[in-house]
């Protein structure tokens, strides 16, 4: 009898662990899916006046909710790994034009060049001058994918290549890209203020690109001549501030710190003889040792007190990172400026996403946009499973820059009926 009853129980038991284990792991799928997130539009700050009003009823994207896809949009991991693994869906691969710059230091600073397909929706010469993520370039898949969506709207665009990143370009000076040099980017701005004379500039920064085209723009008031609006998308605003943040495990900070050092590692050495060859200044810059203590660096933060700030002569790190962030030069950009942080991005601690926030509240020309899923600079759309080839990001930065563009045109518009009206008077 005994027996019996402990036939018919074991199978219970056995079923009961199975339900266990199907429950737990639907709870972590929920929990790391992040699928109780409610979609929403974007958080926006910004002080009242015309134009704030003016955008936000031609920005239908910054009123509507973002909605990613269904499975797996709304973790911030996901989003992230997927721009970083592949980029964009289908990216198409606009045809541009390399140009050359000599820089007074013998390097050779390089940008891709792409005319619009289309007129622009004012009749107005308008070029995007881009600056690409930490060691991207124009060949990379997000800003194909951008680049082409801006020259169907009618945008000509440059974009520059970070100094080093490009695999077949060789270095002609002991010197890569940092985080915040802007000599190469402000020679890009530069070349196309002289070669399109007429064409209004609409200045564009995506991650450590961000960091580099606001600071650039708050160094001298000279460097936001005939800049209409700038955008910067998933930056972190303060090197000093971040450090301490991404050597943390929360949000795997820490992981990610890892797996860009290494990247980076990579692309240092590739041009290990131009770096640290026999024949150039910097062997009186770096020690014996430094190769070494490269090899074993395992955070960005290593790399950079090892390497990257002995290139513009930085005593320490600290230096390095309060000199090259671009918080102390926000309050100096006065053309509009619109900052876009996802929220659940896990590169940027929610922390220093207060820099932004203040700047808003304190200054007319800003707008910060916080949307509540996209990731580091993923910010795909789909039904389901399977993204569309275009973002939510492509798609309001061009809305953006559309609006502002047609602020200005109805802005001339209006004075130049009044300077009519005065004239017959």
């Amino acid at each position: 009898m005994s027996a019996m009853l402990e036939t018919t129980e074991m199978p219970a038991v056995f079923d009961g662990m199975k339900l266990a284990a199907v429950a737990a792991a639907l709870y972590i799928i929920v929990r790391c899916l992040n699928l109780k997130s409610p979609t929403a539009p974007p958080d926006i700050l910004y002080q009242d006046s015309p134009l704030t009003h003016f955008l936000l009823k031609s920005c239908p994207l910054l009123t509507k909710e973002y909605i990613p896809p269904l499975i797996w949009g709304k973790s911030g991991h996901i989003q992230t790994a997927l721009y970083g693994k592949m980029g964009r869906v289908s990216s198409p691969h606009p045809c541009g034009l390399r140009k050359y710059l000599t820089m007074p230091d013998g390097a050779t600073a390089t940008f891709d060049l792409f005319e619009p397909l289309a007129e622009h929706c004012t009749g107005d010469n308008v070029t995007m001058v881009i600056c690409p993520g930490i060691a991207n370039h124009s060949e990379k898949q997000y800003i194909r994918t951008f680049v082409d969506y801006a020259q169907k709207s009618g945008y000509r665009c440059a974009v520059l290549n970070h100094l080093g990143a490009l695999p077949n370009i060789e270095l002609t000076s002991p010197r890569m890209f940092t985080y915040g040099c802007t000599w190469e980017f402000g020679a890009m701005v530069n070349f196309i203020r002289k070669t399109f004379p007429q064409s209004k500039l609409i200045v564009v920064g995506f991650s450590l690109g961000g960091n580099i085209v606001c600071k650039y723009l708050g160094e001298t008031a000279a460097n936001q001549e005939r800049v209409i609006c700038a955008v910067s998308v998933c930056q972190g605003y303060s090197a000093s501030r971040a450090q301490e943040t991404f050597m943390q495990w929360d949000q795997c900070r820490r992981f990610y710190n890892f797996l860009m050092a290494d990247n980076m590692k990579k692309i240092i050495l590739s041009h290990r003889q131009a770096l640290f060859g026999d024949n150039n200044k910097n062997n009186q810059v770096f020690e014996d040792s430094v190769l070494s203590r490269l090899y074993t660096a395992t955070s960005l933060m290593q790399i950079d007190d090892v390497v990257m700030r002995k290139f513009h002569g930085y005593q320490s790190l600290k230096e390095y990172y309060e000199a090259e962030s671009c918080v102390r030069y926000l309050a100096n950009i006065h053309v509009p400026l619109m900052l876009v942080n996802a929220v659940d991005d896990p590169l940027v601690h929610e922390s220093l996403l207060s820099i932004p926030k203040s700047l808003a509240g304190k200054k007319e020309n800003v707008m910060v946009v916080l949307p509540l899923h996209g990731g580091h600079l993923g910010f795909f759309e789909g039904a389901v499973l399977f993204p569309e080839p275009l973002t939510w990001m492509d798609k309001l930065l061009v809305q953006y820059a559309n609006a502002i563009c047609q602020w200005g045109k109805n802005k001339s518009q209006c004075s130049h009926v009044e300077q009519a009206e005065t004239e017959d008077k």
